[in-house]
This record gives structure tokens, C-alpha cells and sequence, in this order.
């Protein structure tokens, strides 16, 4: 369970994350004496490309000068800074990776994911995830997904980075691999939000930028007969898609990202290894649960010494929600579910993953999900339970600021993972902390907005 942070009585904030340059100062306001051009003078962001305006503190940071905001002498769990491997995180309060489908054919970052992701940079988010990037061109779920299989993909996600930097804001990348449920439509292209087109198929063909015969999966079933049939994967083809997720390492290094996360969820290529509803296989990869582990684990290790001095994340789904037990009378696994998710962490664990992000489902094509909020939290919780030593994230349709912060006091996640909600409200950390009492920094251009947030209390 978290406790409440005393503050200690200095003027600034935390210190800026690692990839700042901007040296600690116990000085809030320039000196009397100072001279009157650098008063007014409107400091850049050092060791970034381009001009923008310097925030002291970051962007989402609480004030820690007590003296003159009260309200902050006990943080919200919320609020506390969080350092993983040197990396500093401002606050808990993370962005998830959320396709856009609106990348190039090539896989491209567009000004799209510039826009999209420099917002919530800008609001005062701990961390943003770039969403699901593909390790190699067959591995994107739909023709306009993200890539990161080539070269050329590196400047255009670079400039997002620098922008997320430049406001003081951590960000790490999703690699993935869609497995079986790859080469699919954008939902919109599937069907529209105003019910008038609905395809009967998710598949894109050939001719609208898909690749439908060279689907891969751990056999050849598909996720749904509306999906491709996909390729069951040899020995050659897992050492493949292992060497692209090593190579993207590479890339994320050249591009500057402070963390990487793998996509283990969702019912994409490494969940659909995992769980025994889409893995039949009766070979080294299939059929015991420690089989049925043995080609994520194996991904991950190299990952893990690839990516050596940086936080390195999965992202698992910790149920397949199917309309069986997880396991049968028989003994045998039916499908994925907590118990396995907490033998698989264990694992992950030992092989030194930083932090687990819990969410569940993707992988049964019927699945029922009682949505409501935090309706995947008691997973987090049950795996923070089995694995107090993990740092563990929680998701799942959060828009309380109270009862969001209820969930790391009573001990069930460390950080929380926003998606919709910040879709519909960019700014959902300050108005957390409006909610929640406590002062935060707004990006300088909109702090008149938030002048009731930042009033002292008591003054």
C-alpha cells in the first residue's frame, strides 16, 4: 500500500527525467539582482532540436515547494515520482499504447502520431506507449499499422520523441507482432460509427495494401472465420520474428526511447502461443504451460539482454475470458487465465522485466466482458499479491480520479494505464489533480487555465 510522501522543504520540483539536461536549482523565481534581461527572458528546453518554451518543473509534476503550496506536503499516490533503472517517471499516470491505424503503408509515423502523442506529452503525463509496432511488415494487425522493421522508420519516430522530451515527458514504444490476427481492417474500415457499412469480412486483401497468404500464427487456426487463415510458424520462423524483435531494439536505442514494452496480450502472435485455445501445437511450443511459455520466455530473454540498461515492460492479457474453467476437471489448462499469468510473471520476472501491464481478453472471438470501471484491476491486484517484488500496472476503462487513486493505496497496482479516457479529455492529469487537491504544473502556454488548481491553499 502506498503511503503519503512527505515533501521536503525545497523550492522546485523533482528533478527533471534523465534525458534532461536542465540542472536542479533551489531558486523558484529569478533573484532581485538578477540581471533584467534574463528575467524576462523566455529559456528553451536544452538538448533537444527546436525551440520550446522550459517548464520548471516538468509538465505534470507536483510543486514541491510546500511553503507555498500547502496542499502538496502529502502527495496522492498519483503524484509520486516512480524510478525504474535511472529512468525517472513524474507521476503514475500513463498513457496506453492505442493504434491509430493511420500510419503509411510502409509503417511510417505520420504527423498523425506527432499531434496525437505531443498531447498527451503536453498535459502532464508520467509516460506515453507508442502504440503496437510491428517488428516485421507481416506482423502489423492492419495495413496502416506502425512499423519499426526498417531504417527509414527512425526519423519520424525520433521528432515524437524529442517532442515528448522537450516537455519533460518519459516514452517507450509497444513492439509487437500480430500473429493470426494480422492483416485485418482499421474498425472504421470494418464499420463505420454510424451504422451504415459493416464488411462481412476483416480481411484486407491484396489489393487493399494486405498480405492475407503470409499470416503466421502457432498453427492454422484462425482467430475467427472472418479472419485470414494464418501459416503455422516453423523453427525457422520463430528465430525470424525473434531477430526482428532484436533488430527493433536496435532501432529504439537510435531513436532515443526510454522504454520499451512487449506485446504479450490481446491475442496477438505471443498471447496466441500462451494460451491452449490458440496453441495445439504438439512440439516443443505446445501443450504443457511451461511448452506453451517456452517462445515468449525465449523472446523476451534476448530482448532483455539486447535492451540492458533501460526498463523493459510486457504486456500480458491475464484471461481469455473464453466460457470455460481455466482449468478442466481433467486437470488440463482450457484456456489462458490468472493462475497461468502468475506462473508466466514468475518467469518474467527471473529473466528481469521491470513491470507487468495487466490487461486480459483478445485471444476468444465470443468473449463476454462485463465492462465497467477498473473491471480489469482485480487481475493487477492478484498478481501484485503473487508478485509483491514486480512493479505491476492496472487498465481498464479508468476515468475516477478517486477511485483510480484507490487502486495504488490499497496496494493493487503501482502505476495506471489510461486509453479512452484521455481521448476524450487530453487533460485528464490536471483535472486529477484538481480533483484530488494537489497543485501540479501546467505547460507554461495553459497554466491561465488552471489558475484554481494552482491557487495555494491557506494563503
Amino acid at each position: 500500500m502506498f503511503a503519503k510522501i512527505q515533501i521536503a522543504q525545497r523550492p522546485l520540483s523533482a528533478p527533471r527525467s534523465t534525458f534532461s539536461t536542465v540542472p536542479d536549482t533551489d531558486q523558484e523565481f529569478a533573484p532581485a539582482d538578477q540581471p533584467e534581461a534574463l528575467l524576462s527572458l523566455n529559456k528553451p528546453v536544452p538538448a533537444v532540436k527546436g525551440f520550446f518554451p522550459l517548464n520548471e518543473p516538468d509538465v505534470g509534476s507536483a510543486y514541491t515547494n510546500t511553503d507555498v503550496f500547502t496542499q502538496n506536503k502529502e502527495l496522492p499516490a498519483l503524484f509520486q515520482p516512480l524510478t525504474i533503472k535511472d529512468v525517472v517517471f513524474k507521476n503514475r499516470i500513463w498513457v496506453s499504447p492505442m493504434c491509430q491505424y493511420s500510419s503509411d503503408h510502409d509503417g511510417h509515423a505520420t504527423d498523425w502520431h506527432l499531434v496525437h502523442l505531443g498531447g498527451f506529452a503536453s498535459r502532464g503525463v508520467g509516460a506515453i506507449i507508442v502504440e503496437a509496432t510491428a517488428v516485421v511488415p507481416e506482423g502489423r494487425i492492419s495495413p496502416e499499422d506502425m512499423g519499426i522493421w526498417a531504417n527509414s522508420h527512425i526519423e519520424p519516430l525520433k521528432r515524437i520523441v524529442n517532442f515528448a522530451h522537450a516537455q519533460g515527458t518519459v516514452i517507450g514504444i509497444q513492439l509487437a507482432h500480430a500473429g493470426r490476427k494480422a492483416s485485418t481492417y482499421a474498425p472504421w474500415v470494418h464499420a463505420n460509427a454510424a451504422g451504415t457499412h459493416r464488411s462481412d469480412r476483416y480481411v484486407a486483401e491484396r489489393k487493399e495494401n494486405g498480405w492475407p497468404d503470409d499470416v503466421y500464427g502457432p498453427t492454422s487456426v484462425p482467430f475467427s472465420d472472418l479472419h485470414p487463415l494464418p501459416k503455422p510458424m516453423s523453427g525457422s520462423d520463430l528465430i525470424h520474428v525473434e531477430d526482428a524483435f532484436v533488430s527493433a531494439v536496435d532501432r529504439c536505442k537510435k531513436v532515443g526511447f526510454d522504454f520499451i514494452e512487449v506485446h504479450a496480450a490481446h491475442g496477438y502472435l505471443l498471447h496466441e502461443f500462451l494460451s491452449p485455445l490458440s496453441n495445439s501445437r504438439t512440439d516443443a511450443y505446445g501443450g504443457s504451460l511451461s511448452n506453451r511459455m517456452r517462445y515468449p520466455l525465449r523472446l523476451v530473454k534476448r530482448l532483455r539482454e539486447a535492451w540492458a540498461d533501460k526498463p523493459l515492460f510486457v504486456r500480458i492479457s491475464a484471461a481469455d475470458w473464453a466460457d470455460v474453467p481455466e482449468k478442466g476437471d481433467d486437470g488440463e489448462w482450457k484456456q489462458w487465465g490468472i493462475e497461468q499469468s502468475k506462473v508466466f510473471v514468475s518467469e518474467l520476472k527471473s529473466l528481469g522485466v521491470d513491470l507487468i501491464d495487466t490487461s486480459s481478453g483478445g485471444n476468444w472471438v465470443r468473449q463476454n466482458i462485463p465492462l465497467k470501471h477498473g473491471y480489469q484491476v482485480p487481475f493487477a491486484a492478484e498478481l501484485k499479491a503473487a508478485h509483491p517484488d514486480i512493479l505491476i500496472g492496472a487498465v481498464g476503462l479508468l476515468t475516477d480520479p478517486a477511485e483510480t487513486e484507490s487502486y495504488l493505496n490499497e496496494g493493487k497496482s503501482d502505476v495506471v494505464l489510461l486509453a479512452r479516457e484521455l481521448l476524450r479529455n487530453p487533460h485528464w492529469v490536471l483535472t486529477a489533480a484538481r480533483a484530488l487537491g494537489v497543485a501540479v504544473k501546467p505547460a507554461v502556454q495553459y497554466e491561465r487555465a488552471w489558475a484554481d488548481m494552482l491557487a495555494p491553499v491557506g494563503k
